[in-house]
């Protein structure tokens, strides 16, 4: 088969690589008909994520159709066309039972970064059972593939982990695929503001067009936040960037008793002001998502009251990946946000 091959820091090629075998009676062969690539992936790609083994097939957004299953592995049959979550999860360690897939001791982020990926035309997924969601005839691969990671990431991470509510004031830094994601997940809870802040206007807008409030570059937030809030500042405030800056606005800007959820990729060290917030009385919580609530958000897609095909910038053939790696990286020229990839 064909797939996406990391070989160290900026290097990737699309190669020939031997199809998956069943390795384990949970695991299941999936024929992967359409991918996505992550800004996960890219840290990977520039060397952010150093645990990453060279050699390592990319990717862990897949959809597809499943070819062979293993012997414990119930829930799907062979010709099922499914999701793999961005999580594997075993269903049976000290965080699996706790519902905390994403710290899973046997799994956790591991396709595309401790195992071969989701980014080729086959695919062999751990733990199947808990970590494949059949895909109801009536939704495209299009309709649910950033159930996967990006909305199950923007959802549990970031409007449920911050305890959105309606009437809150939310501010969503950072306006990458994760933060749209966040924006779409977040209106279903009609909080009365839902501020964006982002450095690119083009992506503000999208915000804009997406159901945000408003959408304001870094420097004016401050001021638009304590208007709106009676300067007491957010109820909740989700960094979704993954530097500095934006997480220590996303401090300075949450409300005493407010909650601040971190969903962003963080590769180097925060200042977490502790010499303004230690009597705050604020919650900071961070994580991956467990991606136990896929099914909640599915039947939000099939019912119309979610709908992140508006993400999808660039289409391509499973076959130009590399390209599609050029183009998501070089999002301030090309207004990149989802790259889809699809096999045949």
């Amino acid at each position: 088969m064909k797939a996406l091959v990391y070989n160290g820091p900026d290097s990737i090629e699309w190669t020939e690589r031997p199809d998956p075998k069943i390795e384990q009676d949970t695991d299941v062969i999936m024929k992967v008909t359409t991918t996505t690539i992550c800004g996960s992936d890219t840290h990977i790609l520039k060397g952010g994520v150093p645990d990453t083994p060279l050699g390592t097939i990319l990717g862990h957004e897949g959809v597809g159709i499943v070819e062979e299953v293993g012997p414990a592995v119930h829930n799907v049959v062979p010709g099922d066309r499914v999701l793999a979550t961005c999580v594997s999860a075993c269903g049976h360690c000290r965080f699996c039972t706790s519902g905390q897939y994403g710290q899973c001791l046997n799994g956790g982020w591991a396709l595309g970064h401790l195992i071969d990926g989701v980014q080729a035309e086959f695919a062999r997924v751990p733990f199947a059972q808990n970590s494949m969601y059949r895909i109801p005839d009536s939704l495209s691969d299009e309709q649910v593939v950033f159930l996967t990671d990006i909305l199950s990431t923007g959802f549990e991470t970031g409007v449920l982990a911050g305890q959105v509510a309606p009437g809150d004031t939310v501010v969503i830094v950072g306006a990458g695929p994760v933060g749209l994601s966040t924006v779409l997940t977040g209106r279903l809870f009609s909080p009365a503001n839902l501020v964006v802040v982002d450095l690119v206007e083009s992506r503000r807008k999208k915000a804009l067009e997406l159901g945000a409030t408003h959408a304001v570059a870094p420097e004016d937030a401050k001021e638009l936040v304590m208007e709106l809030t009676g300067g007491l500042g957010a109820d909740v405030t989700i960094e979704a960037a993954g530097f500095p800056a934006p997480f220590e606005l996303a401090a300075d800007l949450v409300r005493s008793g407010g909650r601040i959820a971190n969903i962003g990729v963080h590769e180097e060290p925060v200042t977490l002001h502790l010499e303004t917030l230690w009597a705050k009385q604020v919650t900071i919580t961070t994580g991956i998502p467990s991606t136990l609530k896929i099914p909640q958000l599915m039947r939000a897609i099939e019912t119309g009251s979610l709908d992140a095909t508006a993400l999808i910038s660039h289409r391509m053939p499973l076959s130009e990946t590399v390209k599609g790696y050029d183009t998501f990286k070089n999002a301030a020229k090309t207004n990149a946000l989802k790259v889809v990839l699809t096999n045949g």
